[in-house]
């Protein structure tokens, strides 16, 4: 598998299947079974749609580049955007019981992403790109897919 692997969309939702693909078939190609890859494929999905709502609040012609670095054995999926800085420490963690009884849409985008993947990085400053890193280790017993 090549070291890295790179596709900018433009920040459009009706983009996110292409990078649900792109994403998918490199963590196949890793070594990953059908529901770790899922997973991964899940948190990024969160992570665009979020940089398309927030950073961006939906102009459909800005762009979020998603760079996938495979290692030994750790699968990192960064994606940038040039948008509104995010600092993830003022988000708070949802109330679960809340979301559920008042069916609500929407706010559990970081949490979610903590749960699908092993790490959850933001990197942001004034006048720089913004990153969200998503790491997923490999585990042990998973099939080794790779050469």
């Amino acid at each position: 598998m090549p070291r890295k692997l790179t596709k900018t969309i433009e920040s459009r939702t009706d983009n996110l299947l292409e990078v649900r693909e792109f994403v998918l078939d490199a963590a196949r190609t890793f070594g990953f079974s059908e529901e770790e890859a899922s997973k991964i494929v899940l948190a990024v999905d969160e992570a665009c749609t979020n940089v398309i709502k927030h950073a961006y609040h939906y102009a459909p012609d800005k762009k979020i580049q998603i760079v996938i670095e495979p290692n030994k054995d750790t699968f990192q999926v960064t994606i940038i955007d040039e948008g509104k800085a995010f600092n993830p420490t003022t988000v708070k963690l949802p109330d679960l019981k809340q979301q559920l009884t008042h069916y609500r849409r929407g706010g559990l985008g970081i949490y979610l992403m903590k749960s699908l993947v092993d790490k959850v990085e933001y990197k942001y400053s004034p006048g720089q790109k913004n990153e969200v890193r998503l790491t997923k280790y490999l585990s042990s017993g998973a099939s080794r897919a790779r050469h």
